[in-house]
C-alpha cells in the first residue's frame, strides 16, 4: 500500500510538473518565435530555416524554467493534497514525513542529473546545430525585402535599389551594386525587373538596362535586353559568430585548465579577457542543477501545514517567498562570479549549504513534532 501511495504522489508531481514546464516554455517559446520572425525574415531566410531555429531554441528554453516549474509544480501538489485532506492518508498507513522528505531526496538526484544533461550537452548542442543552420542556409524571400526608394543590403556585398514597385510586382529602375569579391565589383543598372521561379530558387530578370564590371582596374561595359541575376550563392549578414553557450562544457574546462597554467592556445573563445564569462557558464551548467535539491526540499515544507492552522495562508505564502528566493540566489550569485578560480570557491558550496540548512529544519522540526507526542 505504501509504494501505491508513493507513486501516486510521485506521477501526480510529476504531471503538474511537467504541465507546469511545457506550458510556460510554449508560451516564452512563442514569444521568442515571434521575434525571431522579424530577424529571420529580414535577414532573408525561408520559412523552413524559421521553424528550425526556434525548435532548437526551445531545449534552452526548457533548461531556463525547468526549476521554476519544479517547485510550482511540486507545491501546488502539496496543497492540493492538502486541502483534499489526502496526506492524512500517508499518516494512517504509518508513513512518516521523513519518509516522504527522503523519498523525493532522492528523486531530487535524478533531476540534478536530468538538468546536468540537459545544460552540458543538449542545449550546447541545440545551440550550435541552430548557428550552423543560420549559416548553412540560402538566402531566400528577397523578393519581399526590397522597399521602394530604399537601399538594401541585406545580403552581403550587395545592395539593391529600386525607385517603385507596381500592381504587377514589377521593380521599376533597378540598381544593383555587387561588391562580394576583392578588388571587383559590378554595378547593374535596370529599366525593370521582376523576380521568376527558377528551379527551387527564385532569380530577378532584369530587362533594358546595362551592367560596369571593375576587375583589377579594369571597366567593362555592355547593355543587355534581359538578363537574369542569382541571390542562390551569397550569403547575408548573419551572425554566425561561435557563442560560449554552443560550446562544450569539456572545451571550457580545457580552456580554463590552459589558461591557469598560462599557455597560449587556439581554442575558440579561449583568452584571458574571457576567463569571467568562461567561469559563468561552467557554473550554469555544473553548479546551479544542485540548487534544485533545495527547491524540492522547501516545496516540501507544505507537508508540515494544516489547512486548519490560523496561519495556513500566511505559512504557505511565507514557503513560496522562500522558493522564490532561492531560484532567484541561484541566477544572482552567478554575478559574483570572478576571474580568479581561487576567489569562486565559496560560491561552489552555496547551493549545498541551502541544501544542508534546509534539511537541518526540517529534521529539527521532525524531531519537535516526535517529542510533543
Amino acid at each position: 500500500m505504501k509504494k501505491i501511495l508513493f507513486r501516486k504522489l510521485l506521477s501526480d508531481c510529476l504531471l503538474f510538473f511537467i504541465i507546469t514546464l511545457l506550458s510556460i516554455s510554449l508560451i516564452i517559446w512563442v514569444f521568442q518565435a515571434v521575434n525571431f520572425l522579424d530577424i529571420i525574415i529580414e535577414d532573408g531566410r525561408n520559412y523552413n530555416v524559421y521553424l528550425g531555429y526556434t525548435l532548437l531554441n526551445f531545449p534552452k528554453i526548457i533548461s531556463r524554467i525547468l526549476p521554476f516549474a519544479l517547485f510550482f509544480g511540486f507545491a501546488y501538489v502539496f496543497i492540493k493534497y492538502e486541502a483534499n485532506n489526502e496526506l492524512l492518508i500517508f499518516w494512517n498507513h504509518g508513513i512518516h514525513k521523513l519518509q516522504v522528505i527522503n523519498f523525493f531526496l532522492k528523486f531530487s538526484i535524478l533531476a540534478v542529473i536530468f538538468q546536468l544533461i540537459l545544460l552540458n550537452f543538449v542545449v550546447p548542442k541545440s545551440q550550435e546545430v541552430a548557428r550552423s543552420l543560420i549559416k548553412s542556409s540560402n538566402v531566400d524571400y528577397f523578393e519581399s525585402l526590397i522597399k521602394p526608394k530604399k537601399f538594401n543590403d541585406t545580403i552581403q556585398g550587395l545592395t539593391i535599389y529600386a525607385d517603385k514597385k507596381n500592381l504587377k510586382g514589377e521593380l521599376i529602375n533597378i540598381y544593383i551594386k555587387n561588391a562580394s569579391q576583392n578588388n571587383q565589383f559590378q554595378i547593374t543598372f535596370a529599366k525593370k525587373g521582376v523576380f521568376e521561379k527558377k528551379g527551387n530558387s527564385k532569380i530577378l530578370v532584369l530587362h533594358n538596362g546595362q551592367t560596369i564590371n571593375y576587375n583589377n582596374g579594369n571597366l567593362t561595359n555592355f547593355k543587355f535586353v534581359k538578363s537574369d541575376f542569382s541571390f542562390s550563392r551569397m550569403s547575408s549578414h548573419a551572425v554566425v559568430i561561435t557563442k560560449l553557450q554552443e560550446q562544450s562544457s569539456f572545451e571550457l574546462i580545457k580552456c580554463i585548465n590552459i589558461l591557469s597554467k598560462r599557455q597560449t592556445t587556439d581554442l575558440l573563445n579561449c583568452d584571458r579577457d574571457n576567463i569571467r564569462n568562461i567561469n559563468k557558464e561552467l557554473f550554469k551548467r555544473i553548479i546551479n542543477p544542485f540548487y534544485l535539491i533545495s527547491i524540492i526540499l522547501v516545496s516540501l515544507f507544505l507537508i508540515f501545514l494544516s489547512k486548519e492552522n490560523i496561519n495556513y495562508l500566511k505559512l504557505r505564502f511565507l514557503i513560496f517567498i522562500i522558493g522564490i528566493l532561492v531560484l532567484v540566489l541561484s541566477e544572482s550569485l552567478l554575478g559574483y562570479i570572478s576571474n580568479i578560480n581561487s576567489n569562486n570557491l565559496l560560491l561552489l558550496f552555496v547551493p549545498f549549504t541551502i541544501f544542508l540548512v534546509t534539511y537541518f529544519f526540517i529534521f529539527k522540526k521532525l524531531t519537535i513534532n516526535f517529542k510533543k507526542l
